[in-house]
C-alpha cells in the first residue's frame, strides 16, 4: 500500500501520538509498543489503494487491537496477586523539539490517571482518552470506534462522569482514585526529593510532615516478588514499611531519580538490574499517595 519512504515518514510522524493512545488504553509500555508496530505492518496488507485518512486508520487499528487485548486479559486480571499497577513509562523530562516527551509529559500517563482509566469499559476508555487528551472530535472519534457521533457523545459523557466519581480502593485491594494529581512541578519535586533524602537519612518527622495523614501506598508484585498484597495505609505504616525495607537492602542495592509517569519519581537497583519503580501521587501539598512496581515482568523495559 505504502511505499517505503511514505510509510517511513508515517511511521515518524504517528508513532508517539499511536503510543500514547495504546499506553494509556492498556497500562503497559510492552504491549503497547507491540500494537503499534503492528498497526505500522498492518499497512502492507491494506491494499493497493492509498488510504484517505492515514491518522485516523492508524487509530483505529491500535484502538481496536487494545479493546482486543484488554478483553484477552480480563481473566488474568481477575486473578492477579496484590494491586495491579500500570507499568511504569519514564522519559527523560525534556519536551522540547521532541514529539514523544510532548505526548507522555502529561498528567494523563501519572500512575493515578491510569488507574482512574481502570474504571472505565474498554470502549469508554478509548472514546474518552481520544476526545479528553487527543482532542478528537465526535465526527473522528466515530469513524475510529466505528459508531455514531451520537453514541459516542453518549459514552463519553457517561466515562467522564465515571471517573469524576470520589473512590479511594475497593475491598479487593484494586486501585481507583478520582481526581489523581500527579507529582509535577516544582513545589511537587521538592517535596519529593525532600521525603526521598528523609527516607534514606531516617528523619521520620520529616517523613510524617511530607505525608497526608491519610496516605496510601500500593505495591505491585503480581505475586512474583515479595510485596504487600494489600493497600498500606497511613503515614505511620508507610513509613514503618518503607525504613524497613531500605533496612532489608540487599548488598548491591543502588537507586536513582526518574520523571515516572510525568512526574518526579525513583528507580531502584540490585547489582544494576532494575528492582522496583517508585512514583507518587501529591495534594494540598503532601504526598498522598505512593506506588511501587517490583513485578519483574513490569521492569522489564526499565533501564
Amino acid at each position: 500500500m505504502e511505499n517505503g519512504t511514505v510509510a517511513e515518514q508515517a511511521y515518524t510522524t504517528y508513532k508517539p501520538l499511536l503510543f500514547s493512545l495504546a499506553y494509556r488504553m492498556l497500562g503497559s509500555v510492552m504491549d503497547a509498543e507491540d500494537i503499534v508496530q503492528d498497526a505500522f505492518l498492518s499497512l502492507d496488507a491494506a491494499g493497493p489503494e492509498p488510504i484517505r485518512n492515514l491518522k485516523a486508520y492508524l487509530c483505529r487499528v491500535v484502538t481496536n487491537r487494545c479493546i482486543d487485548r484488554l478483553r484477552s486479559a480480563q481473566k488474568q486480571r481477575e486473578v492477579y496477586v496484590g494491586p495491579w499497577l500500570p507499568e511504569p513509562l519514564l522519559t527523560d523530562g525534556d519536551p522540547s523539539g521532541n514529539p514523544p516527551e510532548q505526548y507522555m509529559l502529561q498528567e494523563s500517563v501519572s500512575t493515578a490517571y491510569l488507574l482512574l482509566l481502570q474504571q472505565l469499559s474498554s470502549t469508554e476508555r478509548a472514546v474518552f482518552l481520544l476526545r479528553e487528551v487527543l482532542l478528537y472530535d465526535y465526527e473522528e472519534i466515530a469513524s475510529i470506534v466505528g459508531k455514531s457521533q451520537a453514541n459516542c457523545r453518549q459514552i463519553f459523557h457517561r466515562a467522564k462522569r465515571s471517573i469524576g466519581r470520589s473512590a479511594s480502593f475497593d475491598s479487593g485491594g484494586d486501585v481507583c482514585l478520582a481526581a489523581p494529581r500527579p507529582a509535577a512541578g516544582q513545589e511537587a519535586r521538592q517535596l519529593i526529593e525532600g521525603f526521598l533524602t528523609a527516607l534514606a537519612t531516617g528523619d521520620v518527622p520529616k517523613l510524617l510532615s511530607s505525608l497526608s495523614e491519610d496516605a496510601s501506598l500500593f505495591s505491585d508484585g503480581g505475586g512474583r516478588v515479595t510485596a504487600a498484597v494489600r493497600p498500606i495505609l497511613g503515614a505511620d505504616r508507610i513509613i514503618r514499611f518503607l525504613t524497613g525495607l531500605l533496612e532489608k537492602s540487599p548488598p548491591g542495592f543502588s537507586y536513582r531519580p526518574a520523571l515516572v509517569g510525568g512526574g518526579p519519581g525513583l528507580v531502584t537497583y540490585i547489582h544494576g538490574e532494575p528492582s522496583s519503580v517508585m512514583s507518587f501521587e501529591v495534594a494540598g501539598g503532601q504526598i498522598r499517595a505512593i506506588y511501587i512496581v517490583v513485578n519483574p515482568e513490569k521492569l522489564q523495559h526499565v533501564r
